[in-house]
């Protein structure tokens, strides 16, 4: 093996190596935030996912947390002043998010979600203003990636809600959810980190839909 080539292979020894520890790095981060938020220490996870997200610039995945946390603590939040801060910073972090990765139907889901606090705090004042944003979210996520069941579910579930909100059947919509709920029980992540939420709340929503 002559010098060059020589060189040539501790570079892309190294360059894996510093790779491999990055990832550990990142895994070890992770976990270690979802630890904190399965404990009730939401404002810890989400200083981790903050720290994480800093040193790892191309992964999405620590701002869609960030983002989701803060979604999550604006529902039935009173203060506008609160739930503004908290969505404000919700959308800071899908805005990177969006940044970093392309035709990501999680992310439209979330950005569809992020929306509907708005709508849950005030339907009078944002319902026209976000209600078709919205609805176009989830059918561009569901278009990107037909199988994903949140995409599938957080539709059915929103199309509900607004005929119960205009005084319409939400019969229809329970066959969508049944559906979703049969993604659900074939959908496998791509990681342990990526999104795998909503299948809870869809059996939830599938029982009420038989009573």
């Amino acid at each position: 093996m002559n010098t060059l080539v020589k060189i040539a292979v501790t570079i892309i020894i190294s360059v894996l190596a510093s790779n491999i520890q990055a990832q550990t790095n990142f895994e070890k981060g992770m976990t270690k935030a979802f630890a904190l938020w399965e404990e009730g220490k939401w404002d810890e996870a989400e200083n981790m996912f903050e720290r994480i997200a800093k040193a790892e610039d191309e992964q999405w995945l620590p701002n869609y947390y960030i983002a989701q946390i803060n979604s999550l603590k604006s529902w039935n939040e009173k203060d506008e002043a609160i739930l503004k801060a908290q969505l404000d910073k919700a959308q800071e972090h899908l805005d990177i998010a969006l940044t970093k990765t392309e035709d990501n139907a999680e992310l439209l889901i979330m950005q569809a979600q992020v929306l509907t606090n708005w709508v849950a705090f005030d339907g009078m004042k944002y319902g026209m203003k976000y209600g078709q944003k919205v609805s176009e979210l989830y059918t561009k996520a569901l278009k990107l990636d037909p199988k994903n069941p949140r995409a599938k579910f957080c539709k059915a579930e929103w199309d509900m809600g607004s005929a119960k909100y205009f005084g319409k059947d939400t019969e229809p919509y329970c066959e969508d959810i049944e559906a979703s709920i049969e993604l659900f029980d074939t959908f496998k992540a791509e990681s342990e980190f990526h999104p795998n939420w909503g299948k809870e709340r869809a059996e939830q929503v599938a029982d009420e839909c038989k009573k």
